[in-house]
């Protein structure tokens, strides 16, 4: 064996020690110490669960107590002196707090087990990140907000095409545009919220998976550590990791909409759209091709959408087969999950930068946008107002367009003298007229999307409050 001769936690039913290979293939200490303030947390709330059952006198209470805080402040200040006998942060916290506290320290697994210890400190853990990524989602959405706002709904506002099946459309505001990211936005955070409610149940108690035969109390421990309620049920709380899917499912998710405005900021930046600038700090070069502004935060959050879906795909089969209670294989819960909330914080922050910072290039978006054939749906339903069913209007619109791109002729004449339209119809191909026109509620035109800011910004008042309250 590895471990220098010291023997682990669970070694008294054990003749011999573990292999090297055993230990190696086993130990999570490499990656799981930054659960070390949630157990520390779990630990103390445990130590006063057993004072207040009578199961630590005062005196070892505060010996255990006054030892996790020592171990806290090591631990936090990079001073703490792991050894090889330390499987986990959870053994090796125990292990310090030991030896600092002497027998009182040996107490202070008295009725809890790794199980309900584990499970304790890792649900705190992702309480504490689902509040953190929702305050960065808050950040990005205020962003696109602002970005909306600065580009106005009044006459001059900028707009660009819509696309469909990315073919142009209809023309849009550019405000609408940075909207439609702001409340898909909306509904991740809407997610988050609810994976924090189901994940805010205490498990400290649950024992390995019945209980225990001593005096301890659920709810106190649960109140202490400010979870919402203590388990309803010791098997179910110890196997469940329906909280880890779900926030893996939900990091997915913020990761395809950041990878959809990821494509699109490659899309806009290249010299075929024009329609975005990036600033250079937050654009790279090339290190061969003197001219090049790469996107590479955009390309990336579009690259490690894949990694956020291949971390729940692979946790959804980790669990797909196992018996209750717990299973070793549940230990394969926390990289994925780590990884997930390190990657959504350092895409929704390195893309809150990047549309702060951006240029939009709005003549290039009216340009683009102007095109003749942008108000044919205008002119279907300028014939659907006078009338004509509108089956009928798209086909003598629809038959219009094709002599316009087919024989090249002037689309204005055309439309003057088709005799279901006339002159009269002509001004709904000026620029930019087929915007001012959209006038339903939630659509694309000024005064609904006038509407709209007004009621995104007072949503991002409400979910201030919201994320404000996790913490």
């Amino acid at each position: 064996m590895t471990t220098g001769g010291a023997q682990p936690l669970w070694h008294g039913r054990f003749e011999d020690g573990p292999a090297a290979e055993l230990w190696a293939y086993t130990v999570s200490l490499g990656y799981d110490r930054r659960l070390a303030p949630f157990d520390i947390a779990g630990c103390r709330a445990h130590a006063r669960g057993l004072g207040r059952a009578g199961l630590l006198d005062e005196a070892d209470t505060t010996a255990v107590l006054d030892a996790l805080d020592v171990t806290d402040a090591e631990l936090a200040g990079g001073t703490f002196a792991f050894v090889d006998t330390d499987e986990d942060i959870h053994t090796a916290i125990e292990r310090r707090v030991t030896e600092l506290a002497g027998p009182a320290g040996g107490r202070l697994h008295t009725g809890r087990s790794r199980n309900d210890q584990v499970a304790t400190a890792f649900r705190l853990f992702v309480k504490d990140a689902l509040a953190r990524v929702a305050a960065r989602v808050l950040d990005l959405q205020q962003v696109l907000l602002e970005r909306a706002t600065e580009a106005g709904t009044g006459p001059d506002a900028p707009y660009l095409p819509g696309y469909t099946h990315l073919q142009q459309a209809q023309p849009v505001l550019l405000a609408h545009h940075l909207a439609a990211h702001a409340w898909a936005l909306s509904r991740d955070l809407d997610r988050l919220v609810d994976a924090h409610r189901r994940t805010d149940v205490s498990p400290l108690g649950a024992g390995a998976l019945a209980g225990s035969s001593l005096p301890l109390d659920p709810g106190f421990t649960a109140a202490d550590l400010g979870f919402a309620a203590p388990f309803e049920n010791s098997l179910d709380v110890t196997s469940d990791r329906d909280f880890v899917a779900e926030s893996l499912f939900d990091l997915a998710l913020i990761g395809v909409h950041l990878s959809r405005m990821g494509e699109e900021v490659v899309l806009w930046s290249t010299e075929e759209f024009g329609f975005l600038r990036l600033d250079d700090a937050y654009s790279t070069g090339s290190s061969m091709l003197p001219q090049k502004k790469n996107p590479d935060i955009a390309e990336l959050a579009r690259g490690r959408a894949g990694r956020l879906i291949g971390n729940l795909a692979g946790f959804l089969a980790t669990l797909k087969g196992l018996p209750l209670a717990y299973n070793r294989d549940l230990q394969e819960d926390k990289e994925p999950l780590f990884d997930a909330v390190d990657q959504t914080v350092g895409a929704l922050g390195a893309l809150a930068g990047l549309y702060r910072t951006a240029v939009f290039r709005t003549d290039a978006m009216r340009a683009a946008a102007d095109t003749p054939t942008s108000s044919a749906t205008d002119l279907a339903e300028y014939l659907v107002e006078r009338g004509t069913p509108f089956r009928q209007a798209h086909a003598i619109v629809g038959s219009i367009v094709r002599r316009h791109l087919d024989d090249g002729e002037s689309l204005d004449e055309l439309v003057a003298s088709e005799p279901a339209l006339g002159p009269d119809a002509v001004g709904l191909l000026a620029p930019g007229a087929a915007v001012t026109r959209r006038t339903t509620p939630g659509g694309a035109g000024p005064g609904p999307v006038a509407a709209q800011l007004e009621r995104l910004a007072a949503r991002l008042a409400t979910d201030r409050a919201r994320v404000a309250a996790l913490s």
